[in-house]
């Protein structure tokens, strides 16, 4: 159980624009975070977080709002960073509220891609079923792994994913991430 608190896209939205805006740390993939995000936040993928959670956490105050794209690995971030702030429905909530993003190319988000991959695996598989006996079952292990995502809020196949070139994009550098987070300080 951490100690993080979530806080609304509007009330965020708020804070920018009378200029108390916390320090947001986007903790989705680099592609993603390119594709959009909030201005002013700085990319440190959960997977980094995880690695150099002890040389962050000097940097990181009360102050700061973990961001991705619904809140669910913003709130795994939270759990490695207790007492930090979740932005409440990610950066999906804050586009809903009308606030502002930077663009860059677009890309298919990590949810859409594991509804692509999930779903061909069962479509094949279910087809397959037809000529070779059992083949089906591999549905039925990606469903039972879909169920177990959701009631654990997290995702094996999106992580997995997380890992081809496509999602990667260029690794952050630790000590620019550091030199960010002194600057939003």
């Amino acid at each position: 159980m951490s100690n993080s608190t979530t806080l609304t896209a509007t009330a965020l939205h708020g804070l920018v624009q009378d200029g108390r805006a916390p320090r947001l740390l986007d903790v989705r993939t680099p592609a993603e975070f390119r594709t959009a995000h909030i201005p002013g936040s700085t990319n440190v993928p959960l997977a980094t977080l995880r690695e150099h959670r002890d040389d962050l956490l000097p940097h990181l105050g009360a102050d700061t709002v973990l961001v991705c794209r619904s809140g669910a690995r913003a709130a795994q971030a939270a759990r490695l960073l207790p007492g930090l702030q979740v932005l409440d429905g990610g950066v999906n909530a804050w586009e809903l509220a009308g606030a502002p993003l930077t663009r860059g190319p677009e890309r298919w988000d990590m949810e859409r891609q594991v509804r692509l991959v999930a779903g061909s695996i069962v479509l094949v598989s279910g087809l397959a079923g037809v000529v070779v006996p059992g083949a089906h079952l591999i549905g039925t292990a990606v469903g039972a792994g879909l169920a177990f995502a959701a009631l654990s809020n997290t995702c094996a196949m999106g992580m997995l994913l997380a890992r081809l070139p496509y999602n990667r994009g260029p690794r952050p550098d630790l000590r620019q991430v550091i030199a960010e987070l002194r600057t939003a300080a």
